[in-house]
């Protein structure tokens, strides 16, 4: 008997699977809302040089609007709107009485700091501390800071599941992140703020690859990509409430704390998010596998089922190559399958990451408010996600990542011959590459699960996890290189994208099969399908590297 032999008997997709995944709902929705935050808190809004502090020994100031105050001591931009990082070193008072503001004046920094434009967002980071003009560069490491928190997350708490258990490690994530979110919220310093960051994005790291693996080890083959997409629209829901919570909220400290609070909802339910039966057969806790997988049959209304089975029943449901022994990240590339595996999935998170940003920032604006803005693009990520449900079933995982994957790319090509006059048609082939690398990320996560061995799982995840981040981090400096040629990065990313799209062809296909429980499974080719109940050993003649 094998454990989707059991999960068939209680019911792989039932109301304990159901309740499960809406137990994780509040935690996963503070994902998009913190990953996308950085748009909201980082935003720069409309400022000049603060000329409230300035000596008017003249008496010319008494009773002339602001309009004529800042002609006649701040130069004016191309645009006709005052200069954001300068002001005239004395004050022009012949522009009091000739409004052309055309002046060969020298001109200082702003003295005496800024004045902001709250009629979008009351407070952000730049207008807390003055980030901008010199500083403009701080104000843009904050995402940086972020995501790097994001990149070591994944590692860890890659790690940490796999040698501790899936539902303790979350419980750390929820208790780390929320604790730095708040701190965040409340920091009186830049670097303090940065640092508080760093480790916020370290626990939403780990809330982001365990929630996924523990739900999808819990339900049955038929169910699997179902489970996946339904996951995956929490974050597009979150992309759709964040612009709105924004919308209402305008301070960048009461905007954190909104955008945490879900976490306290979440630990609450922790209480009741069981641990995986899979994971704990594969590290030989019978006892504790069966006492979950009861609950499981209670919930359910199979209880008939477990009845029959005893603890020590379970002890050969999962081949467990050694109970006592520790996998880490060592294992992904000790035998030869694995290390293809670790290699293919690795460039493919890492090119799907690239190319996602490098999309996402070639889409021109839709000329609305950057709430409206934010909304729309959560809408565009549904059709994508019923695309890859409809796909994955279809065509497989394999030719579905590798289609994805390559249409983004080939977006991106075709955007390089359009001309920039033609903004309509920009947008629009944008919004399709969008939706062809949203599709492709909800797919490498079913994917990947499906790929991996359970005693391996969350490590390998983590490991993706860390190699996506690390593409995040990248793209920023390949966009750089539009100085030397404008389509330099265009063609960077497309062939990232290829490249990706093209391995993950080569990947062994999951469709129908069990999952992995040990490397020995990913080293002898074992799947068992779910119509024919037997496990075959899968040649290289048909065409696959594995």
């Amino acid at each position: 008997m094998k454990f989707e032999n059991i999960l068939a008997e209680v019911n792989g997709f039932g109301r304990f699977q159901i309740r499960t995944m809406f137990l994780l709902v509040f935690a996963r929705m503070t994902l998009p809302f913190h990953f996308l935050l950085n748009n909201l808190i980082t935003a720069i809004p409309g400022h000049h040089c603060d000329i409230s502090a300035l000596d008017d020994t003249h008496g010319a100031f008494t009773n002339v609007s602001v309009a004529q105050k800042l002609k006649a001591t701040i130069p004016a931009r191309e645009d006709g709107h005052p200069s954001s990082c300068e002001m005239f070193a004395e004050v022009q008072y012949n522009f009091l009485l000739n409004f052309t503001n055309v002046s060969n004046s020298a001109t200082v920094p702003c003295p005496n700091g800024w004045v902001y434009d709250k009629t979008t967002f009351q407070s952000t980071l730049a207008t807390e501390w003055d980030l901008v003009c010199d500083n403009i560069r701080l104000n843009k490491a904050i995402v940086t800071i972020f995501f790097t928190g994001v990149t070591l997350g994944s590692v860890v708490f890659g790690y940490l599941s796999d040698r501790f258990g899936r539902k303790k490690m979350l419980l750390l994530s929820y208790i780390v992140s929320t604790t730095f979110g708040f701190a965040s919220a409340y920091s009186n310093h830049f670097a303090a703020f940065a640092v508080m960051r760093f480790f916020t994005g370290c626990g939403l790291a780990g809330i982001s690859i365990i929630t996924i693996v523990l739900c999808v080890e819990w339900v049955d083959i038929k169910h699997r990509t179902l489970m996946t997409v339904l996951m995956s629209l929490d974050w597009s829901l979150g992309v759709m409430i964040l612009p709105l919570i924004g919308h209402f909220v305008t301070d960048w400290r009461g905007l954190i704390i909104a955008t945490t609070s879900p976490l306290f909802v979440a630990m609450i339910c922790w209480w009741w998010v069981p641990e995986s039966a899979r994971w704990l057969l594969s590290n030989g806790k019978v006892h504790s596998a069966h006492y979950y997988l009861s609950m499981c049959t209670k919930v359910n209304h199979r209880e008939e089922f477990m009845a029959k089975i005893k603890p020590e029943v379970l002890t050969n449901v999962v081949l467990v190559e050694d109970e006592n022994r520790k996998y880490s990240y060592v294992d992904l590339v000790r035998t030869p399958r694995m290390r293809r595996l670790t290699l293919f999935t690795g460039v493919v998170w890492f090119g799907l990451a690239s190319s996602y940003y490098g999309i996402s920032l070639n889409i021109e604006g839709f000329g609305v408010n950057i709430h409206l803005t934010q909304f729309i693009y959560g809408v565009i990520e549904i059709p994508s996600k019923l695309m890859v449900l409809v796909a994955v079933e279809r065509v497989g995982r394999r030719f579905c990542q590798s289609g994805t994957l390559s249409l983004t790319g080939l977006c991106i090509f075709i955007n390089m011959f359009i001309p920039k006059e033609k903004g309509e048609v920009r947008t629009a082939l944008g919004a399709l590459g969008k939706m062809f690398s949203e599709g492709a990320f909800t797919c490498v996560f079913l994917f990947t699960t499906e790929l991996y061995p359970t005693v391996l799982r969350q490590n390998g995840l983590g490991y993706c996890s860390f190699l996506a981040r690390t593409g995040v981090a990248v793209a920023p400096m390949i966009l750089l290189l539009e100085e030397f040629w404008v389509h330099f990065p265009s063609i960077i990313f497309c062939v990232l994208g290829f490249i990706a799209g093209t391995l993950a062809a080569f990947l062994p296909e999951t469709r129908n099969t069990r999952l992995p429980e040990t490397i020995e499974d990913v080293e002898q080719n074992r799947y068992c399908f779910n119509v024919i109940e037997v496990c075959a050993i899968k040649k290289t003649a048909n065409g696959d590297l594995f």
